[in-house]
């Protein structure tokens, strides 16, 4: 009877007013400390005092540049040597066997014995007033390079296409570790209570190599992990109700549910109890917010003749228009990915005067009318955007073994390729980096892909040295050990 007694008191106490603003007070101070912040609780549920603390710590360093980030990645690693980096010594090497200094102590893909180099594929010009390069496969994006910093010699530790998107998203090129959007969403909450901190839209058919890890939460709550859109059928999966259950119907189940997870986490102290209560009421207001962000039916006609878009169609048209319209909601992280960029030249669809053309086709229009749409409307100032992939490609032909192909193509290539980048606080008009007369190597202000993180967090008011989560007894961080912030290019 006495344990019995004893039982019922400790639950009681669990329960009443009093011990809650006993033992909670300091999650109420971080709880209003993230309101103070701009963070949703929701989207932040273990939020306490000293999490609060180290948020305010990382915005005290500096003013944030960015408020959100949108991140196009072509899947699959298209050509620099096609589309921003015009190597006129490339062209007068066409053809001929490539030199075995290229070759000694290298790691590639496919590429055997000596290949042949191979010269441009594309015809290249110099547009705007920073006279930057850039091929006739984008003619579009010619009207914006003022706009854009090319990142020239940018390197890479990874030849295969999986470990390479791993190390870009998450700083490793093994599974396990949190992504990009989830460490912002992690370190900077959501400025929108009713949509998901960090979005995914993904075209072209194939989800990356890597699949749905490069937008995984990892070690951090699951909370914090991309929620990927659609533009055809339901924009995400389930969100709408199921038939015969009314809004006022699951609103009610959810509550329960609820209840019940909040007397789980009061026994167990689970924190992911607190990411589940989190997902379970965004999925409800997602009900409601989500459609109406990405019906791109809404858009005037001129808009839908800027970007090239198809409603009801998946294209990354289609998502580039999204990610404008999610921008303008506050979501803080907008990642798109464009599958079908792997051009070997072993079959027609991977050519560079094929398959890649259609690539490019694809991205061109939507791509420029996305940075030309956000500086319209105010919004390129204060959002960071970049675009690049896993790695580049070789400036020789490949010569895969048993494949006597007739069309043109590069192997992987790790150590120079491009990105560039344009808004949130980003010089345009200028070109950082440069490579060796071939596009083989960097010979100056190379950036490896943790130097590309740094910058992209110092963008956003983080220093990444301090956005830190422990794990297994070790403060983790998305560079690693490494990582420079290239302040130059701001």
């Amino acid at each position: 009877m006495h344990l019995i007694q004893e039982a019922h008191y400790l639950k009681n106490q669990l329960t009443t007013r009093r011990h809650f603003l006993k033992q909670c007070s300091t999650g109420l101070g971080g709880i209003a400390m993230g309101s103070v912040l701009g963070c949703n609780p929701m989207s932040t549920p273990d939020v306490t005092e000293s999490a609060a603390k180290k948020i305010l710590d990382k915005f005290a360093h500096f003013a944030p540049k960015a408020k959100r980030v949108i991140f196009l990645h072509m899947a699959g690693a298209p050509s620099q040597l096609e589309l921003f980096d015009y190597k006129p010594e490339l062209e007068k090497l066409d053809g001929q066997l490539c030199p075995e200094s290229l070759l000694e102590g290298k790691n590639f893909a496919f590429i055997s014995g000596t290949p042949k180099m191979l010269g441009p594929q594309a015809v290249f010009s110099q547009h705007g007033q920073s006279g930057a390069w850039v091929s006739n496969r984008l003619p579009n994006f010619t009207k914006v390079v003022d706009d854009v910093c090319f990142l020239k010699a940018m390197h890479t530790d990874q030849f295969n296409h999986a470990p390479a998107q791993l190390l870009l998203h998450s700083g490793s090129p093994r599974l396990g570790r949190p992504s990009m959007g989830s460490w912002v969403t992690y370190g900077l909450g959501s400025e929108n209570e009713n949509l998901p901190g960090y979005v995914v839209l993904v075209s072209g058919g194939n989800t990356p190599s890597a699949g749905k890890s490069v937008w995984g939460s990892g070690f951090l709550p699951t909370v914090y992990q991309g929620v990927q859109c659609r533009s055809q059928g339901d924009p995400v999966l389930y969100v709408s109700d199921p038939k015969g259950m009314s809004r006022e119907l699951r609103q009610k189940s959810i509550s329960a549910i609820n209840k019940i997870n909040e007397q789980q986490y009061q026994e167990f102290q689970d924190p992911e109890i607190l990411t589940r209560i989190a997902q379970y009421e965004m999925a409800f207001k997602m009900q409601i917010s989500v459609p109406e962000a990405t019906d791109i039916n809404q858009e005037p006609p001129h808009i839908h003749d800027l970007y090239g878009t198809e409603p009801g169609k998946t294209s990354f048209a289609n998502n580039c228009l999204l990610a404008r319209r999610l921008a303008e909601r506050d979501v803080r992280f907008i990642q798109l990915f464009h599958w079908g960029w792997d051009t070997h030249g072993d079959n027609r669809v991977n050519g560079l005067n094929n398959g890649f053309v259609d690539r490019c086709a694809e991205i061109d229009r939507p791509m420029t009318a996305l940075l030309m749409d956000l500086k319209q409307r105010g919004l390129l100032d204060e959002t960071l955007v970049v675009w690049g992939a896993e790695f580049g490609r070789t400036p020789m032909q490949e010569n895969r073994v048993g494949v006597n192909s007739p069309f043109a193509g590069r192997d992987h290539q790790t150590d120079a390729y491009t990105v560039w980048l344009a808004g949130g606080g980003i010089k345009g008009g200028v070109s950082y980096g440069e490579t060796d007369a071939v596009g083989y190597q960097g010979i100056k202000d190379q950036v490896h892909v943790h130097d590309l993180q740094a910058t992209m967090l110092h963008a956003l008011g983080m220093d990444h040295e301090k956005l830190t989560y422990r794990f297994q007894s070790r403060d983790f961080r998305l560079t690693d050990v490494a990582g420079r912030v290239v302040k130059e290019i701001f």
